[in-house]
């Protein structure tokens, strides 16, 4: 189990670099919210899910099954939260007029 544990964490840690990743590389506003809101999401949830498993694996005593549950609550909560957040972020983005990356053309 933590084994599973450490695949979960190292995951969810590569998804927070790469929101990291795209949050400064890309363009715009709309597209680094893209980044930040998927990467973070998921970062957070496969996270969360790890150290849940890893709290589980010295044993199922009452405790240890109770922090499991709040910690996978906590994730359930960032799951739902996160992507409402970032939506309400970008709408208010749109309704302020910031608009969004435009290639330009080049001139052959």
């Amino acid at each position: 189990m933590a084994v599973l544990a450490v695949i979960f964490i190292v995951t969810g840690v590569f998804f927070f670099t790469t929101a990291t990743i795209g949050l400064l590389r890309f363009p715009d506003f709309y597209t680094r919210m893209h980044a930040a809101g998927k990467g973070d999401t998921l970062g957070a949830f496969l996270t969360l899910a790890g150290l849940a498993l890893y709290n589980l694996h010295h044993g199922f005593s009452f405790d240890a099954i109770l922090i499991s549950i709040k910690i996978l609550l906590i994730a359930l909560f960032i799951f739902i939260v996160n992507p409402t957040a970032t939506h309400a972020i970008t709408k208010a983005a749109l309704n302020c007029d910031v608009k969004p990356w435009e290639k330009k053309e080049t001139s052959k």
